[in-house]
C-alpha cells in the first residue's frame, strides 16, 4: 500500500512537470492558454496530494490486541513471533499478543466477563462449540461486510467449520450476510500409540491392521486387553473424560448428540447406546486408565499402551525419549469414518473501535503462511483445503503417520458444531454428568437411554 502513494504522488509530479514543460517551450503560446495550463497542472497536482492523503489515511497505524489459548510456552512464542511480524509488514497494524492462560470454559467464560467490562481483546480465538453461544449473546461482530470489501472467500477452508460461521442465529441455518469469523486450525482425533508396549504384549500393530480395513472396534478391545494382562503395570488405552471422547464412540456407532436439525436430544437412540454401550464396556474390563483420570501423564511415562487425543497433543508427545510411538487411526465402529473434525476460530469482539482493521488481522492469521508456521509446530492441521497445505502438513514429523490426521479429515468426520438452537455449555454439562455417572457404574445403560434426554432437555428451552 505504500508503494500506491508513492505511484499516485509520482503521477502527479510527473503531469505538473509536463505542464510547465510545454508552458516553458511554447513561447508564441497566449498567455491565456499558459494560464490554462497552470490551472491545468494545479488542478491535477491537488487531485495526486489528495489521492496521497487519502492513502496515507488508509494505511494509518491502528494499534489491536488479540488472544489466542496456546497449549505451551513454545506455542505461545511461536504466536508472539508471528504478531511481531505482522507489525513489522507494514500493512498498518501494530499487533498486541496476549496468551490465553486458562484451559476449557474458564478461558471463554473470562473473555465473556471481559466483554461485558469493555476490556477483551479485539480479535481472539473461540472453539467452534461456542460460536453460536458468543454471536447470539451479541459479543462477536458480523464480518460479512468487511469480508465481502476484502474479497474474502469461504470456499478456501473447510467446509464444516466455515458452514457453521454462516449462519443466521435467527434461524439457525446458515444464510447470506454472515460471516462470525474464520477458521484457525483443524484437528481430528489419532490414536498415540506406544509401540514398544504393543510389541511386548504381542498385540498386532494398530497401523498395519489400520492398512489392512481391519482396524475395528473388536480389535481395539482386544489389542488393549492384550496389554492390559501381558505387561505388568501397564493399561491398555486411556481417554480424558470431555465430550469428545465418548462422543467419537456415539458417532462411530451411527449415533449423534442431536438430531438433524440440531434442535433436541439424540443420546438415546440405539445406535448412540450402541457406541456408549461399548465404550462403558471397554472400562469395565479394566484395561483402560479409570474413566475421569487423565490418561496423558501415563502415556508420556510409557505405562500405557494407546491414547485417544488430537493433533494439540503431538509437542508433549515430541518430548518423548522413553519409548517408541506413533500415531493411528481411531477404530472403525458401524458407522465408517466419523473422527470429529474440530476447530476454533478467530472473531472480531463486537465493540471493537477498529473494525476493519480487525477483520484485517483475521486474515492475516488465517493465511496460508500463517497457519503453515502453525503446522510446523505440531499442534495443528491448516484449516485451509488446499493440497498444499496438506503436503507441508504432512513433512512435520514425528509422528510418521501424520496421514492417520489427514485420513480423519477426509473420511467423513463429523464438525464440532455449535448449538445454534439450545445453550452448548448446558447441554455439555448435563451430558457429561450423566456419561460419568454411566461409566464408572452409578447407572446402568438402560437407565442411561431412559434419562439423558430429559436430562439434556433444559439445554433446549
Amino acid at each position: 500500500m505504500r508503494k500506491s502513494s508513492y505511484l499516485a504522488a509520482g503521477v502527479g509530479v510527473a503531469l505538473l512537470l509536463s505542464a510547465c514543460a510545454s508552458t516553458a517551450t511554447d513561447s508564441s503560446s497566449s498567455s491565456a492558454a499558459g494560464s490554462a495550463a497552470a490551472s491545468d497542472a494545479a488542478s491535477t497536482a491537488a487531485s495526486a496530494a489528495a489521492s496521497g492523503a487519502s492513502e496515507a489515511a488508509s494505511t494509518e497505524t491502528v494499534d489491536l490486541r488479540w488472544r489466542t489459548r496456546p497449549d505451551n510456552q513454545a506455542e505461545a512464542d511461536l504466536y508472539k513471533g508471528i504478531s511481531d511480524e505482522i507489525t513489522a509488514s507494514g500493512i498498518g497494524l501494530n499487533l498486541t499478543y496476549e496468551a490465553g492462560n486458562s484451559e476449557g470454559s474458564p478461558y471463554q467464560d473470562k473473555l465473556k466477563t471481559e466483554l461485558s467490562a469493555g476490556t477483551a481483546p479485539d480479535v481472539f480465538w473461540i472453539p467452534g462449540t461456542d460460536v453460536a453461544d458468543f454471536a447470539k449473546a451479541g459479543l462477536i461482530l458480523n464480518a460479512a461486510p468487511q469480508a465481502a470489501a476484502s474479497g474474502f472467500s469461504a470456499a478456501d477452508f473447510y467446509a464444516g467449520p466455515m458452514d457453521q460461521l454462516q449462519v443466521d442465529p435467527a434461524t439457525g441455518m446458515k444464510a447470506d450476510g454472515f460471516v462470525w469469523g474464520v477458521p484457525r486450525d483443524v484437528s481430528t482425533f489419532a490414536l498415540y500409540l506406544n509401540l514398544d508396549l504393543i510389541d511386548q504384549a504381542g498385540a498386532e500393530d494398530p497401523r498395519e491392521l489400520a492398512k489392512n480395513g481391519e482396524w475395528t472396534w473388536d480389535k481395539f478391545a482386544e489389542v488393549s486387553k492384550q496389554i492390559a494382562d501381558k505387561v505388568p503395570s501397564a493399561k491398555g488405552f486411556g481417554a480424558n473424560s470431555w465430550w469428545a471422547n465418548w462422543g467419537y464412540f456415539v458417532n462411530s456407532g451411527g449415533g449423534s448428540f442431536f438430531n438433524e436439525d440440531r434442535t433436541a436430544c439424540n443420546l438415546d437412540s440405539p445406535e448412540s447406546i450402541a457406541g456408549l454401550e461399548f465404550y462403558q464396556g471397554l472400562y469395565a474390563s479394566g484395561a483402560g486408565v479409570p474413566f475421569g483420570e487423565d490418561a496423558e501423564p501415563p502415556f508420556k511415562a510409557g505405562t500405557l499402551g494407546m491414547f485417544i487425543n488430537g493433533r494439540w497433543a503431538t509437542p508433549g508427545a515430541r518430548e518423548i525419549t522413553g519409548f517408541n510411538w506413533d500415531v493411528a487411526p481411531l477404530p472403525t465402529g458401524p458407522a465408517p469414518g466419523k473422527d470429529w473434525l474440530f476447530w476454533g476460530a478467530y472473531v472480531v469482539n463486537a465493540k471493537t473501535a477498529n473494525p476493519d482493521a480487525a477483520w484485517k488481522l483475521v486474515e492475516a492469521l488465517t493465511s496460508t503462511d500463517v497457519q503453515n508456521k502453525i503446522s510446523s509446530l505440531g499442534a495443528n492441521i491448516p484449516s485451509r483445503v488446499d493440497q498444499a497445505a496438506i503436503d507441508s502438513f504432512l513433512t512435520y514429523t514425528p509422528p510418521a503417520n501424520n496421514q492417520a490426521f489427514v485420513d480423519g479429515i477426509q473420511n467423513d468426520p463429523v464438525a464440532e458444531g455449535p448449538l445454534w438452537n439450545g445453550n452448548w455449555p448446558a447441554f455439555d454439562k448435563a451430558s457429561g454428568d450423566e456419561v460419568t455417572a454411566l461409566m464408572t457404574g452409578k447407572i446402568t445403560i438402560d437407565e442411561f437411554q431412559k434419562t439423558i434426554c430429559k436430562a439434556t432437555a433444559g439445554a433446549f428451552e
